[in-house]
């Protein structure tokens, strides 16, 4: 039988020490990443945390890509590795990080956002990042 949440580890909870508000986005997030991609994996970092399978696909930050007053509060970025230039409103940030890889910033401000438009695009990072 498996579940739908990994258990919350000591260290997701540090790293969302000053952040409580956008844990219950970031376990939606976790929730849905592990009933779709129960072979991912989790490596929680001082700034982020990263999901991977072969390579990263996916992460968790707080980084503040958007001028303080433009960001709604509490919030996350969730960070996906795509092969192409993703053109959407809810992209804050894209960068071509070399030719054919693009790192991806969306900020994510309510649990209603973890939906399947933003797991549409988690699965094409997943699947981008097996075929590296």
């Amino acid at each position: 039988m498996s579940t739908d949440i990994r258990s919350i580890d000591t260290d997701t909870l540090l790293f969302f020490a000053g952040h409580q508000g956008a844990l219950p986005f970031y376990t939606a997030f976790e929730s849905k990443l592990y009933k779709l991609y129960p072979d991912a994996k989790k490596r929680v970092q001082k700034t982020q945390i990263t999901f991977y399978n072969r390579h990263v696909f996916a992460c968790i930050s707080f980084l503040r890509i958007k001028r303080k007053a433009e960001l709604p509060h509490p919030y996350l970025v969730v960070t996906l590795g795509l092969s192409y230039p993703l053109e959407s409103d809810r992209v804050a940030v894209k960068t071509e990080v070399y030719p054919g890889r693009w790192t991806t910033h969306i900020v994510v401000g309510s649990v209603e956002e973890i939906d399947e438009e933003l797991f549409d695009w988690v699965g094409q990072a997943y699947s981008f990042s097996e075929m590296k």
